[in-house]
């Protein structure tokens, strides 16, 4: 498997090189290059599985990497290697687009390989990058991508009625899709809709979309009834300020 580093910094190539080689066994060739229109050169040189590629550098921006390779040319994994804010970040959770922060630790390259070589072959990497820029460009978060057993489904926000945990998974009940299966805890979506006001996690196995409750039970302890039928328990530490939230929507 091979791997190529585009990166300004000739130190930060060096560094990312170390920590590919001595924690991803399967990956074993690694190229380099120092700017994007190089990168371009080798990727259709050595068609690489996996590229490292640096946000900010002179001349071109890592994300515009889509302007210089045809579509065809794109099946490899993209991993960013940024010093972006904590708003960036989102816009590349949303995107299921993997990152590591620099300063670059072993872990996180580990983690980031081993989540790239799970999406080979099936990447929709042109479908991810577009809604990433479409991301970091516009503060208003308007959809997020699903990793799933076919690939990646981006649904918007507004569209989703509920998520629940199941284990290591989470099922997305959407009004476009159905039932999504995705491949991440429901700590993950906790952490990232948190900014979105019409997400509420009413219990720690359920987070809901407020604009789709259907009605709110008293009886058995309190639930509540979602637009797709689905009953919600609310849990008691939680009763007092779902109330309080529902009686002022609309």
């Amino acid at each position: 498997m091979k791997a190529l580093i585009i990166d300004d910094e000739k130190k930060a190539r060096q560094v990312l090189r170390i920590l590919i080689e001595e924690n991803c066994p399967k990956i074993t060739q690694v190229f380099e290059a120092e700017d994007l229109l190089s990168g371009v050169e080798l990727i259709k040189k050595e068609t690489p599985n996996i590229l490292f590629l640096d946000i900010e550098m002179p001349e071109h921006s890592g994300l515009e990497i889509l302007n210089f390779i045809e579509k065809e040319v794109c099946n490899f994994e993209i991993i960013f290697t940024t010093a972006y804010s904590e708003y960036a970040i989102q816009a590349f959770q949303l995107s299921a687009i993997d990152y590591l922060l620099k300063p670059v630790r072993p872990s996180q390259v580990k983690e980031a390989v081993g989540k790239a070589i799970a999406f080979l072959g099936n990447t929709q990497i042109n479908q991810r990058l577009t809604e990433l820029k479409t991301s970091l460009q516009d503060s208003n978060f308007k959809k997020i991508g699903l990793p799933n057993a076919d690939g990646i489904k981006f649904v918007n926000f507004t569209d989703i009625i509920m998520l629940e945990a199941d284990g290591m998974y989470t099922i997305v009940s959407t009004t476009t899709d159905g039932n999504i299966l995705v491949s991440k805890p429901l700590k993950f979506f906790v952490e990232i809709l948190q900014s979105i006001k019409t997400f509420y996690r009413p219990h720690r196995s359920h987070l809901i979309n407020l604009s789709y409750i259907k009605e709110y039970i008293k009886k058995d302890g309190g639930y509540i009834v979602m637009d797709n039928n689905e009953s919600v328990s609310v849990s008691k530490d939680k009763r007092e300020e779902f109330l309080t939230i529902v009686q002022n929507i609309g």
